[in-house]
């Protein structure tokens, strides 16, 4: 199985993603000589980690018919130089419910069932936690 996704240069400093009939911009912030018409990339990486991980975790909560709702993330990426990448990223995960050891077992099962945690845990040191 693959996952095939277009990138194309809309402006002379914005990409447009597509995957299946959703698009996204990927722009940078004016200061760096962006648009800001769109996140840059690094954000959507961030934020990919989080709908991933989301979409595993309420997936697992629907088929448990767990009483959790309201579920945050909030995603933290630590950034070295030379080359420019992420050494580490957090992500603190709250929600309301009355059964703290489901949600962190749900927690940790959304974290293994992720495509983009397993793929980034070789390369950056990656942490969830709840709060």
């Amino acid at each position: 199985m693959q996952i095939e996704v277009q990138v194309k240069q809309i402006s002379p400093a914005t990409g447009q993603g597509t995957a299946r009939t959703h698009e996204v911009l990927i722009d940078r912030p004016r200061e760096k000589g962006g648009e800001d018409r769109g996140m840059m990339g690094g954000e959507q990486l961030l934020v990919s980690l989080g709908g991933c991980f989301l979409s595993n975790l309420l997936a697992a909560v629907r088929s448990r018919d767990a009483d959790i709702h309201d579920v945050q993330l909030q995603i933290t990426g630590a950034l070295v130089s030379a080359p420019a990448r992420f050494s580490a990223i957090e992500v603190r995960v709250s929600a309301e419910t009355a059964d703290r050891a489901m949600l962190e077992k749900l927690v940790e099962m959304a974290d293994r069932a992720c495509i983009v945690a397993n793929t980034l845990r070789p390369a950056v040191d990656l942490e969830f936690q709840l709060t």
